[in-house]
């Protein structure tokens, strides 16, 4: 890369690249918290929690629902390996919203039932939806 005061974001799924981009810094969240990484900065693998992925750029910002995966930077190239991802301008909020009262409703079964495997699953989802609902708000 000719500049090294910027650095390539890539973010890809099993289903292929959903965003790439320029960018001054990358703001992500991993299992031991939220982390910037601007040019130069040391090389990083970490595992990511499920949250958004913040994307600067010229006095702009993207952002896109990432769940889960991990992340990769070394030579000021980030790719983040994930299960899924969304840009913020691609999330359908209503879609999101109904998987969100699917999640609550299967969480209140696997309560009742004492389905400690089903609330887990139940969980996850209900963290993915709230995470695509917020990312798609900003």
């Amino acid at each position: 890369m000719a500049d090294n005061s910027v650095i390539t974001v890539s973010i890809v799924t099993p289903d292929g690249k959903v965003y790439e981009h320029s960018a001054e810094m990358l703001v992500v969240s991993t299992k031991g918290g939220q982390i910037g990484i601007m040019a130069n900065h040391v090389p990083v693998i970490s595992t990511l929690a499920v949250d958004e992925a913040r994307v600067k750029y010229d006095s702009k910002e993207d952002t896109i629902a990432v769940n889960g995966g991990f992340l990769e930077f070394s030579d000021n190239v980030a790719t983040i390996v994930a299960d899924t991802a969304e840009c913020s301008d691609d999330i359908d909020v209503a879609r999101a919203e109904s998987a969100r009262k699917r999640a609550e409703q299967k969480i209140a079964e696997a309560q009742q039932a004492h389905d400690k495997d089903s609330l887990l699953r139940a969980q996850v989802a209900l963290r993915r939806a709230i995470n695509r609902i917020n990312t798609a708000k900003k």
